[in-house]
């Protein structure tokens, strides 16, 4: 045991640990001794056990042939790391799973993004149509078909339930993210976006006006909610929306501008991207972003470290002052310190891929 706890410990604290660590760590799960943290492990493994994918699947079909509630688990964690590859034999696991309440967290949904929208969608709409709606299930699944955006387009009438519910912001960005399809929804999202709606939230209006344009392709609303958001003083609530709308908000750029002096950081990271999408022009940006890029951050949320390199790599070749810092944050052994072993390597390889996107975007 100690050996597999060693194994363990070196994938989920590395970026880049031996080989016949990860083969330590498969091996324990398939044979049926694996510690919580090889679990923690191979559910977040993705391309890192490419060449372990026969032996996972072997030993997943071998679980199926059995399955009971107990096993869930197991099954979830050989199903989730078949997922991290892309390979559809983990579906079989997975529909037999949609009737259970696994602990899914955010970042997983990425995990399963990489299968088939249409082979798992029914999963979906089965857990989104539970009643009552359950915390975990619905907050996943709706993570995942924001992931999946037009592609979710089957899913509406399960999305348009949970408006109804208290995860309706999640739901609004699922609308959004699904587009044209959902054109249907639209009086439901004027509603929100303008107060009409009796459950509309403090966060409710920017989102839904922003859900409103991508679903109906008119920018009015959006525009006059997210603009009046950011020139009243929330400026953070309604930047984000008004960098999607970009030169269609040319009238709030002075104001976006003058945000980038905030003395909030995520409001000053959100303001140099507007200013940049709005205008076009990266010079007041750059400085903005890269200021926030801390080559010590441990993967802290309340910082916006990931979201600055992301803008800066869509910014492209003008950021190119960025390079040498973000190459040597890339090049660093340790992952980020995230509070929970089941999710430090989502979240280091989330970062990893933007670093390295941005890095190919500034610097091809």
């Amino acid at each position: 045991m100690r050996r597999i706890d060693s194994a363990a410990e070196a994938v989920l604290r590395y970026r880049r640990p031996d080989p016949s660590c990860w083969e330590t760590v498969v091996e324990a799960v398939c044979e049926g001794s694996p510690s919580w943290d090889a679990s923690a492990a191979l559910v977040q493994a993705g391309r890192a056990v490419a060449g372990q994918a026969d032996r996972i699947a072997g030993s997943l079909a071998e679980l199926l042939r059995f399955f009971v509630p107990t096993s869930g688990h197991t099954v979830q964690v050989h199903a989730f790391a078949l997922a991290g590859l892309g390979d559809v034999r983990a579906l079989p696991a997975l529909r037999q799973l949609k009737a259970h309440a696994l602990p899914f967290g955010r970042l997983h949904a990425h995990t399963l993004a990489a299968l088939p929208a249409a082979e798992l969608l029914p999963v979906a709409r089965t857990m989104l149509g539970q009643v009552p709606v359950n915390y975990h299930a619905s907050t996943f699944m709706l993570e995942l078909l924001a992931l999946w955006g037009p592609a979710a387009a089957p899913a509406v009438p399960e999305v348009v339930r949970i408006l109804e519910t208290p995860y309706a912001y999640d739901a609004l960005r699922v609308l959004g993210r699904i587009g044209p399809a959902a054109a249907g929804t639209a009086d439901r999202l004027a509603a929100y976006a303008t107060g009409r709606d009796p459950r509309t939230g403090r966060n409710h209006p920017r989102r839904a006006a922003w859900a409103h344009w991508k679903v109906t392709g008119d920018p009015a609303l959006a525009l006059d909610v997210c603009g009046a958001a950011v020139t009243s003083g929330s400026g953070s609530h309604g930047l984000p929306f008004l960098a999607d709308l970009g030169p269609l908000a040319a009238a709030h750029a002075d104001t976006v501008r003058g945000l980038m002096e905030s003395p909030g950081g995520w409001t000053r990271v959100a303001a140099a991207h507007a200013y940049w999408r709005i205008t076009g022009d990266p010079e007041p940006a750059v400085p903005v972003l890269l200021a926030a890029v801390d080559p010590d951050w441990d993967g802290q949320p309340a910082l916006p470290v990931q979201e600055a390199v992301l803008r800066l790599g869509e910014i492209g070749a003008p950021a190119a002052v960025a390079a040498p810092l973000l190459r040597g944050i890339l090049a660093a052994e340790k992952r980020l310190g995230h509070p929970f072993a089941g999710r430090r390597i989502l979240a280091d390889g989330l970062y990893v891929r933007t670093l390295a996107e941005a890095l190919a975007r500034i610097d091809p």
